[in-house]
């Protein structure tokens, strides 16, 4: 038997993830920065360790039931409500999850397959096309452009559905350009779809970091309310990255299947984990704050260090990244990050690794110590400086 001939061809057939080899690099280097992993630097805050390590010392370590313990989703419930304007009933519209990726997993696992079409506007977060691929789906892509500010318009929308379009993604605040929409340009994409069998998938992990404008919902228009399923998480906006935990909110019918394949594949989420997450829901709303000045501050450090070393550099507005164009370089996206790694030992992420149309590009993230923002700033300077 050959083993590689059992596994599925579109298992067997997908690329791993572009950002890996530069993580396998780095561990055998001394003196990197890291700009590369999407991962806040602050600690979880201390009442919502305090409250995961209480439920150990009571003993509460057993399942929760399989859509996640009620008190948590009615706090997810008062929580959305309050921030915004959204409204999901906690009993049967809120399903918890293995962070926000298992959300997107359940989601595609439940509406497509082969023969449907998924639009996915790139760059964009590498999980989308590998789940959409699992399942057998066909990927559609559209190019997001810089003169566009990287948002998605509805004439990009309309031109890429097809009869075989099933499910539509709406990834803002954007991982990597770091591109918000506002009211009314996804007013312009409900347009377009509300009328249409096509639902849609709105990652919302970072409408906490949303700057100088606040997080819009595309579920906040009763047009397409039913006909989307909303994906956030805990994960970098309370600093919880490791704890795993996330949720999908959106009409009972849709959360009612993906819980189907949720209780067979997972059963619940970790119950220490949720219980920490009630206290983040509940008094949490300070350190949120606290960490998204923050991380604005820092966000200046980049976008102004790049701009400075004569590299255009878009105005990201949410998430934790700046995505810098260095095509005056005359450099690939990857042979700039291998060799800013090796000649001066800063990690960014080359742009394709988030679709074709990020080369030119690379991801920059600014969730590091001001301290290391302003030496990697200094090494990336005296790299581009030395190409010049």
């Amino acid at each position: 038997m050959i083993l590689e001939d059992m596994i599925l061809d579109n298992v067997r057939n997908m690329p791993p993830s572009g950002i890996r080899k530069y993580f396998d690099l780095i561990n055998e280097m001394d003196d990197v920065i890291s700009l590369g992993v999407g991962e806040p630097d602050f600690v979880t805050p201390w009442n919502v360790i305090e409250a995961g390590i209480y439920s150990l010392e009571k003993g509460q370590t057993h399942y929760s039931s399989n859509a996640g313990f009620i008190e948590l989703r009615e706090e997810i419930s008062k929580y959305l409500n309050r921030r915004f304007n959204l409204n999901y009933d906690s009993s049967s519209e809120i399903l918890v999850t293995v962070g926000g990726s298992e959300g997107i997993d359940l989601a595609l696992r439940a509406l497509v397959g082969p023969g449907d079409e998924v639009i996915i506007p790139e760059p964009s977060f590498v999980a989308y096309k590998g789940c959409a691929t699992f399942c057998g789906a066909t990927p559609k892509i559209i190019n997001l452009r810089a003169e566009d500010e990287f948002k998605l318009t509805a004439k990009l929308l309309e031109e890429a559905i097809t009869p075989k379009t099933k499910v539509v993604i709406i990834p803002f605040p954007n991982n990597p350009t770091g591109a918000i929409m506002t009211k009314d340009e996804l007013k312009d994409i409900v347009d377009v779809l509300k009328d249409r069998e096509i639902i849609i998938l709105s990652d919302e992990i970072y409408a906490e970091l949303s700057y100088d404008k606040d997080h819009f919902s595309i579920a906040s228009f009763s047009e397409v309310r039913d006909k989307t399923l909303v994906i956030n998480g805990f994960s970098k906006a309370y600093a919880m990255t490791g704890w795993r935990l996330g949720y999908v909110c959106g009409n009972k019918i849709l959360i009612e299947a993906l819980k189907k394949i949720h209780q067979y594949a997972i059963m619940c989420s970790p119950t220490t984990a949720q219980y920490a997450a009630i206290e983040a829901l509940k008094n949490g709303d300070d350190s949120v704050k606290e960490m998204s000045r923050e991380y604005n501050r820092r966000r200046r450090i980049l976008v102004e260090g790049f701009r400075e070393m004569g590299l255009d550099c878009f105005e990201p507005m949410g998430a934790l990244y700046v995505f810098p164009c260095i095509k005056s370089t005359r450099m690939s996206s990857d042979e700039f990050c291998e060799k800013l790694l090796m000649e001066e030992k800063v990690l960014a992420v080359p742009g394709n690794a988030f679709g074709e149309c990020g080369e030119g590009y690379i991801r920059a993230c600014y969730a590091s110590s001001t301290e290391d923002l302003i030496e990697a700033v200094k090494r990336i300077k005296r790299f581009v400086n030395k190409l010049s």
